[in-house]
């Protein structure tokens, strides 16, 4: 008996911290590649300072992106891949998990800079759509400091400061990811049409059904 052989796809979903891209992906109960897991290590000498020395984790290169593809392109060409887990607070890798597909054809790598991957997942054939989140910036802003207090991950000064730096930039952050090639949507909006995209999966198995953006 002859099998169809399915080739799962990815959903690169970014936008501002705070932005509902980890609370999305949840509600779906799609598999999810955490891409905010691939930031440098603290004492890695690539990794950018701002003016008094601290790690600066909003700067682009602050994130590994060839670990991150590398394991987007992992998951989708084997199904599975082994994942780090990584601590803001101790500026660090604390472990790793394993992301299983478990036979589902698409999956989502959701995180901050997830546009810095569209133009090569696109070019190793594995993506299916990318998307940007960009709900009021005074709605991130609260999110994320709601959010970055409960987990302590710095200081409160520091995350009040930061918070209201990204206030101001996340107009920028969009339009890095529009630039990039990623579309913008609303959560609800992004739920109906990952509903429709993967019913396209799983009539055409063959992975031939794309989204717009691929």
């Amino acid at each position: 008996m002859s099998t169809t052989a399915v080739h799962p796809r990815v959903v690169l979903l970014a936008g501002p911290s705070g932005s509902g891209k980890t609370t999305l992906a949840e509600q779906l109960g799609w598999p999810v590649l955490r891409l905010d897991d691939f930031y440098r290590e603290g004492d890695d000498p690539a990794l950018p300072r701002d003016a008094s020395g601290r790690a600066d984790w909003d700067h682009p290169e602050a994130w590994n992106a060839d670990d991150a593809l590398g394991a987007v392109i992992e998951l989708a060409a084997t199904g599975r891949v082994a994942a780090p887990i990584y601590s803001i607070g101790e500026d660090r890798r604390v472990g790793s998990r394993h992301v299983v597909l478990a036979g589902a054809p698409l999956f989502f790598a959701e995180g901050l800079f997830a546009d810095r991957l569209v133009a090569d997942c696109r070019e190793a054939g594995v993506l299916a759509d990318a998307l940007v989140l960009a709900p009021r910036a005074a709605t991130t802003f609260v999110r994320r400091f709601t959010r970055d207090v409960a987990e302590a991950r710095k200081p409160v000064s520091t995350l009040l400061r930061r918070g209201l730096r990204l206030w101001r930039e996340q107009p920028a952050v969009v339009r890095r990811c529009l630039d990039a090639g990623m579309r913008r949507t609303t959560a609800d909006r992004a739920g109906a049409d990952m509903a429709q995209l993967l019913g396209s999966c799983v009539a055409d198995p063959s992975g031939t059904a794309r989204a717009a953006s691929s």
